[in-house]
C-alpha cells in the first residue's frame, strides 16, 4: 500500500502555519496534520476491505460490497481507475468551476451553472438529506478520495478532495441537462450588456441524435419473457459499463455517467429501464417588464411591482499569471434567473432544480423489485429531460413520457416566451404522474421511443394526442420512429438476437419521400442541360438503391452527402419556420434545389476521395487514438470501417461526427455507445457492446478491445451472476491494492 501523501490543500495549510508559528509550534502543527492524514488513510483502508472489485475479461468492474455504501465506494474507485479525468471534469463543470481550469473563456458557462447550483445550498441539502442517502454520498466522496490517496501519480486539474455534498450538483445523468439548454452567448451578452441580436431563442441542445428504447412483452417473445433494448445515443465514452451489488439488495448493471453512483440506463435481476431524451415542454421562458426607480430594479407581476433579486456571483478563472476573479450580479424574478434580453424585455427561465429529490429518484429506481415499486419512485417527479421505457421479470412493459411536468394554462404558447407579468402564465405545481403520457402493457405487445412523439409508441394502442395538453409532447414523429414501428409491428417470437437485429436494421426511411422528388426534379430539366447530363450516373445509382446502408455501398455515400448538403444549406431556414429539416425539404424546398444539392455532394466526394463512387466504408470510420476528452482524428492513422449512419436519416444504430470536420473521412463521436439487450425471467440473460472499450487509458488492453465488435454490431455476453463472473476473472482486488 503506498504511503499517505499530503494533498495540495494540506500543503497549503502547512505553508501558512510556517509563516505564523515558530519552528517548534510548526513541528507540532505539522505532526497534527500528519496524524489527521494517517487517521483518514486508516479509515478509508478499512472501508476498502469491505469491497471486492472483480474485473472481467473485458475490464468491466463488478463491484461487490456488504452494504450499498460499500458498493458506491467501490464503484467510484473503479470509475476513477478507468478515467479519473472524465470523473473530475464532470464535477468541475457541474460546480461551475470550468474557468478555473480552462480560463476566462468559460466564465459564462460557469455562470450558467451557478445561476442554479450554489455550494452553500447543496451543503444544506446534504445536511438535511435522509440518513441512507447521506451514507451513499459519504461513500461517493470516500471512494474518489481513496483513489487519490493511493494514486499519487494522479494529477487532479482542480478538485484535490471530493466532498459528499458535491454528489448533489450532478444528480440526473442526462448528457445535456436542463441547465445546459440556456444559450451561453445570449447569457454573456445580457450580463456584459453587449448588443444582442433581436429575437434570440432558447437553445435546446440536447442529445441531437437521440436514443432508442424498445420493450417486448411475453406475448410476442419466443421464451415468454419480457425483453428490453437499451440503446442510448450519446457522445462516445460518456458512460462506462458497470455492475454494482451489495448485501442490501442492490444488483444493478448498465451504463453509469462518469462520477455518479447510480446506474443510469440498465437493469437489475428483476427490472430494466431505458431513458430516451424527453419530448415534453419542461423549460419555459418569461418576458419580464422591468423598471428602475431610485436605483432599485422592480418587475411587474399582476398589479404589483416586485423587487428584482440581485445576487453577486463570484467567478474565478485561470490566467497566464495565475488566478483572477470577477463578480457578476445575477438577477432573479419569481420565475427564476434572468438569462437574456430580447426586444427590450428581460427573459427569465423556469426549469426543474430539485437536486436532492433527483438524486433519490435516480438511485432508488435501480433497487426497485417490481413495477409497483418502480412506479412509486416516479412520484418524486424529478426526471425532467428523459422518457423511460421499462420491462420486468413479471412480464410487464411500460412507457413514461417523463415524470416532471409543470401544470400550465393551455391558452398560452409556451414554446415561445410568455408574458411574465401575467400571473396566469406561471407554473401551477406539477402534474401527478398519473396525468402524464404513459403506457402499461399495450395489447400489441411492444413499445418504442426514439425521442419522437409518444403517439406511435405502441402502434394502434398508442396514447392519443387529443387526450393531453400540447405542452406534454412537443417533439414530432421522426425517421427513427417510423423505422422502429416497422421493425416491431406484426412480429412474433422475439429473442435477444432478433431484438438486436431489429435495433440494427439498416433501412434509412428519411430517403423514401425525398428521392422521388429528386428524380422528378431531375426529369423536369430540359434535355441537353449540362447539369442533367452531369449527374445522370448518380441518379441512375440512387434509383437502383434499396435505401439500406452497407460498407460497400456507393449510393449510401452519395445519399448521405446529399442530405448533409441539404442540412448545411437549409437547416437555418427550417428552424426559422420551426420545422424539422426533413419536413422542410419535403414540403418547402424548390425542386431544383434537390438537384443542385446532389451536384454539390458529388463534387465534395470527388474533391475528398477522388471519385463520387466511393464505398461508404471507405468514408465512415471508428477511430480512438488517445484518452483525450475531445478525440483527435487522423486519416493517416488506423481506423475501422463502420456501416452505421446518422440517426437523423432514420438509422436505428446511429453513428455521427459532431465536431468540426478537419479530415476527409467521417469519424464517429456520437451515437450507439453502450448498447444492451436484456431478457427477464427466472434468470437474467443479456448481451452488450461498448464503443471502444471500458478504459480511457490508451495503455490499457481495454481501451479499444470492443471496437471491432462494435463496428460489426456484434455483442458480448453480459456476465451478471457471480458464478459467470468467476469463470472470466482478469483481476480480483480490494480498492487500494
Amino acid at each position: 500500500m503506498p504511503m499517505p501523501r499530503f494533498t495540495p490543500a494540506l500543503s497549503v495549510l502547512l505553508c501558512a502555519l510556517a509563516a505564523l508559528h515558530p519552528a517548534d509550534a510548526l513541528a507540532k502543527s505539522g505532526q497534527a496534520v500528519a496524524a489527521s492524514v494517517d487517521a483518514e488513510s486508516a479509515r478509508l483502508r478499512l472501508l476498502a476491505q469491505r469491497v471486492t472489485i472483480i474485473r472481467d475479461k473485458w475490464g468491466i468492474p463488478h463491484v461487490f460490497g456488504k452494504t450499498d455504501a460499500d458498493a458506491v465506494f467501490g464503484l467510484l474507485y473503479a470509475q476513477a481507475e478507468d478515467d479519473f479525468r472524465r470523473v473530475e471534469l464532470n464535477y468541475i463543470n457541474a460546480l461551475g468551476r470550468l474557468a478555473e481550469v480552462q480560463g476566462e473563456g468559460e466564465i459564462y458557462r460557469d455562470l450558467r451553472m451557478k445561476l442554479f447550483i450554489d455550494a452553500d445550498s447543496l451543503k444544506a441539502q446534504y445536511a438535511a438529506s435522509p440518513a441512507w442517502l447521506k451514507q451513499l454520498m459519504n461513500a461517493f466522496a470516500d471512494g474518489l478520495n481513496y483513489y487519490l490517496l493511493t494514486h499519487p501519480q494522479a494529477k487532479p486539474q482542480l478538485i484535490t478532495r471530493f466532498e459528499p455534498w458535491m454528489a448533489l450538483s450532478f444528480t440526473e445523468g442526462s448528457i445535456g441537462g436542463d441547465i445546459e439548454s440556456i444559450d451561453i452567448k445570449a447569457l454573456e451578452r445580457f450580463y456584459t450588456k453587449a448588443a444582442a441580436p433581436q429575437g434570440a431563442a432558447l437553445k435546446r441542445d440536447r442529445e441531437p441524435s437521440g436514443s432508442n428504447g424498445f420493450a417486448i412483452a411475453p406475448s410476442i417473445s419466443k421464451s415468454g419473457n419480457a425483453l428490453l433494448m437499451i440503446n442510448p445515443h450519446t457522445s462516445f465514452y460518456f458512460r462506462p459499463e458497470v455492475h454494482m451489488a451489495s448485501g442490501d439488495g442492490l444488483n444493478a448493471y448498465g451504463a453509469v455517467t462518469w462520477g455518479q453512483f447510480f446506474v443510469y440506463q440498465g437493469f437489475n435481476d428483476r427490472i430494466g429501464w431505458m431513458h430516451t431524451s424527453g419530448g415534453g415542454d419542461v423549460i419555459d421562458e418569461f418576458m419580464e417588464t422591468v423598471s428602475s426607480k431610485d436605483g432599485k430594479l422592480t418587475y411587474r407581476y399582476g398589479k404589483d411591482e416586485r423587487p428584482v433579486r440581485a445576487v453577486p456571483i463570484r467567478l474565478a478563472y485561470r490566467t497566464a499569471n495565475g488566478m483572477a476573479e470577477k463578480t457578476v450580479t445575477a438577477y432573479y424574478t419569481v420565475h427564476g434567473p434572468v438569462v437574456r434580453e430580447t426586444d427590450g424585455k428581460w427573459i427569465s427561465v423556469s426549469l426543474m432544480n430539485e437536486p436532492l429529490k433527483a438524486l433519490q429518484q435516480s438511485y432508488l429506481r435501480t433497487k426497485a423489485r417490481n413495477f409497483a415499486q418502480f412506479r412509486r419512485v416516479l412520484d418524486l417527479r424529478t426526471n425532467s429531460s428523459n422518457n423511460t421505457v421499462y420491462a420486468d421479470a413479471d412480464g410487464n412493459i411500460a412507457y413514461f413520457h417523463g415524470n416532471f411536468m409543470p401544470v400550465r394554462d393551455v391558452r398560452f404558447n409556451y414554446r415561445k416566451p410568455v408574458d411574465g407579468s401575467d400571473p396566469a402564465t406561471a407554473w401551477k405545481g406539477l402534474h401527478p404522474v398519473g396525468e402524464t403520457i404513459q403506457l402499461f402493457n399495450p395489447k400489441n405487445g411492444w413499445i418504442q421511443n426514439t425521442n419522437n412523439w409518444p403517439f406511435s409508441a405502441a402502434g394502434d394502442y398508442s396514447p392519443k394526442q387529443a387526450d393531453y395538453p400540447a405542452y406534454m409532447s412537443v417533439h414530432p414523429e421522426n425517421a427513427r420512429g417510423i423505422h422502429a414501428v416497422r421493425v416491431l409491428e406484426n412480429k412474433k417470437d422475439f429473442t435477444l438476437d432478433s431484438l438486436i437485429a431489429a435495433a440494427y436494421d439498416n433501412q434509412l426511411p428519411a430517403f423514401e419521400p425525398l428521392l422521388p422528388k429528386l428524380y422528378a426534379a431531375w426529369d423536369a430539366l430540359p434535355d441537353g442541360d449540362a447539369l442533367k447530363s452531369g449527374i445522370a450516373p448518380q441518379i441512375h445509382v440512387l434509383n437502383r438503391w434499396d435505401m439500406r446502408y452497407t460498407l460497400n455501398s456507393v449510393p449510401t455515400s452519395l445519399g448521405v452527402f446529399w442530405l448533409e448538403d441539404l442540412k448545411k444549406m437549409f437547416e437555418p431556414a427550417a428552424k426559422a419556420l420551426d420545422m424539422p429539416l426533413l419536413a422542410f425539404v419535403e414540403t418547402q424546398l424548390a425542386p431544383q434545389e434537390l438537384v443542385f444539392a446532389l451536384a454539390r455532394a458529388s463534387a465534395k466526394l470527388e474533391a475528398d476521395f477522388g471519385t463520387w463512387q466511393t464505398p461508404w466504408g471507405d468514408i465512415n470510420r471508428f477511430q480512438r487514438l488517445t484518452g483525450d476528452i475531445a478525440q483527435p482524428f487522423d486519416d493517416s492513422k488506423p481506423s475501422i470501417p463502420v456501416p452505421f449512419v446518422s440517426g437523423n436519416w432514420g438509422a436505428l444504430a446511429a453513428f455521427g461526427m459532431t465536431s468540426p470536420q478537419k479530415t476527409r473521412r467521417i469519424y464517429g463521436e456520437r451515437g450507439n455507445s453502450f448498447v444492451a439487450a436484456v431478457e427477464f425471467g427466472k434468470r437474467i440473460r443479456a448481451k452488450s457492446i461498448l464503443a471502444g472499450g471500458e478504459s480511457g487509458d490508451p495503455a490499457s488492453p481495454h481501451f479499444n478491445d470492443q471496437a471491432e465488435m462494435y463496428a460489426r454490431g456484434e455483442f458480448k455476453d453480459v456476465l451478471f451472476y457471480r458464478e459467470e463472473i468467476d469463470k472470466h476473472v482478469e483481476r480480483r482486488y480490494h480498492p487500494g491494492e
